[in-house]
């Protein structure tokens, strides 16, 4: 995907900050916050709610300690795989504004509205931050020079 996976000193920075977001809050879904998350799992996934939050806790967990380990194409990779990640649970968002979910300090509909559109934020950022942005943008550039 990347010929050229270098990335900036600010862009570094803020992948630390992402990584150590992903961290705790994964550590929030095995302890503190358990309960909190619990509350956001939508009724159509088709597992246990304590069982969705213990396994994306593990994967949030993993994801935020592979943004600090991987290194070029796998980085670049980790990126999409993050933003990815981020479009999946953003169900488990728009469950707690539809459903009026206090959770997490966000005890308004203004507030939880306003929480679903931080999620592009989130994409962006671990797409940017990985250099991912800039390798599927030099890609869709040499197809249009195709």
């Amino acid at each position: 995907m990347a010929q050229n996976t270098h990335t900036t000193t600010l862009q570094n920075v803020a992948r630390g900050v992402l990584a150590t977001f992903m961290v705790v809050a994964g550590t929030g879904h095995l302890t503190f916050a358990r309960q909190e998350f619990q509350a956001q799992v939508p009724d159509f996934v088709p597992l246990d709610k304590d069982t969705t939050v213990l396994a994306s806790g593990v994967v949030e967990i993993g994801l935020g300690l592979a943004l600090l380990a991987l290194k070029g194409k796998n980085r670049v990779r980790m990126g999409v795989g993050l933003a990815a990640f981020y479009a999946a649970v953003f169900p488990g968002n728009v469950h707690q504004y539809t459903h009026h979910i206090s959770a997490f300090g966000l005890d308004t509909d203004e507030k939880r509205l306003a929480r679903l559109f931080f999620q592009p934020v989130l994409m962006g950022w671990a797409l940017w931050s990985t250099g991912a942005l800039d390798a599927l943008l030099r890609k869709n550039k040499d197809r249009r020079r195709s």
